[in-house]
């Protein structure tokens, strides 16, 4: 199972991230769960500086974007 963490406070970037790594993972077909960090410290402890960011599996795959579909499957293979 993957473990995906939505970096962000809750903006609508960070919301289309969230909705596009959900349908990337449906769409791949794998196990995943899904947690949206909004804490501003909790954020700092992965090294991102500019939100929305994506985690799998406790790795920074993307930050300061949101990256569509395709990207975000190619990210979780």
């Amino acid at each position: 199972m993957k473990k995906l963490q939505i970096l962000g406070t809750g903006c609508p970037k960070c919301q289309k991230l969230a909705e596009t790594a959900e349908a990337a993972a449906q769409e791949l077909g794998i196990q995943y769960e899904i947690e949206k960090v909004k804490e501003i410290t909790e954020i700092m402890k992965f090294g991102v500086m500019v939100t929305p960011a994506l985690v799998v599996d406790g790795e920074v795959k993307v930050s300061g974007k949101a990256p569509s579909v395709e990207e975000v499957k190619a990210m979780l293979r």
